[in-house]
Order: structure tokens, then sequence, then C-alpha cells
């Protein structure tokens, strides 16, 4: 029987979803911690400081949060202006309460190794793509039938 390398995926995507989970089972304020050095990160630049953005994920103060195994992705008002957030799961840091300080802080070498699709990548953010054009679609039309 010869031993094969076993591939196993990062936990930081499993991690962040039960954290966020228990966070807002407490009724606290769940902030993200995120290093918007990484590529395709796209958040807010003006509230950037040393590389790293706080971003409240509060279920109110955002819409359609999705964290999946590739980025954590939603939309939310900065300064009045809605935006629509971007965060790869290797931007991730952290994720911990607002109120105590709990929470969980991600090793920042775990996706040293990780294979990272960046088609993936590429195709979830908001970047535009020479490939993203879209066939008119047909005008909706009603006949009647006897």
């Amino acid at each position: 029987m010869s031993e094969q390398e076993i591939t196993v995926s990062p936990t930081r995507p499993y991690l962040t979803r039960a954290i966020y989970e228990w966070i807002c089972d407490n009724n606290l304020t769940p902030y993200l911690l995120v290093d918007a050095t990484q590529p395709y990160t796209d958040v807010p630049q003006q509230f950037v400081q040393e590389g790293q953005i706080v971003l409240n994920i509060v279920p109110h103060a955002v819409h359609m949060l999705n964290i999946s195994n590739e980025s954590v992705t939603f939309s939310a008002r900065f300064g009045g202006v809605s935006k629509d957030i971007y965060v790869p799961m290797n931007a991730v840091l952290g994720l911990y309460a607002r109120e105590n300080g709990q929470g969980l802080f991600f090793d920042p070498d775990e996706y040293a190794n990780v294979q990272i699709d960046e088609d993936a990548l590429k195709s979830n953010s908001s970047e535009p793509s020479e490939n993203t054009t879209e066939p008119p679609k047909k005008k909706p039309s009603l006949r009647i039938l006897e």
C-alpha cells in the first residue's frame, strides 16, 4: 500500500462561519479583520490603515453577506455610499466581537502552500473582465392562445 499525499482544504472559511454565527447568537458585533494588500481584495481604500481594515459585518449593517470557501462578500454603506465588498479568504486575518474582543485570529501563513484558483477570484471580484459581456437578452413578449 503506497502512501499518498493527503490534501486538505484550509480551515479558515469553516471557522469564520462558525465564529460569525457564535458572535451573532450572543448579540455581539462581528468585526472582520482584513489584509487589504492581498490581490483581488475590494474594500474602501480610504479606511485602510497600515494595510489592514476592520469591517463591521453585523447583520443589520450589511446586505447579502456570503461567507463561502473562497471569499467573504457583501454590500454595505460607507459614508452614505453603497459599496460591494469582496474579501478573498486568504485576506481574512480574523473575526472577533467588538464588545469583548473574543473571536479567532488566523495564521497568516495558512494559505502559503494552498493553490488559489485565481480565475475564480477574478470572476468573483468586481474588477472588470474582458469576457464579461453578455449577449443581449430577448425582450419578453405575450401572445394570445386560442
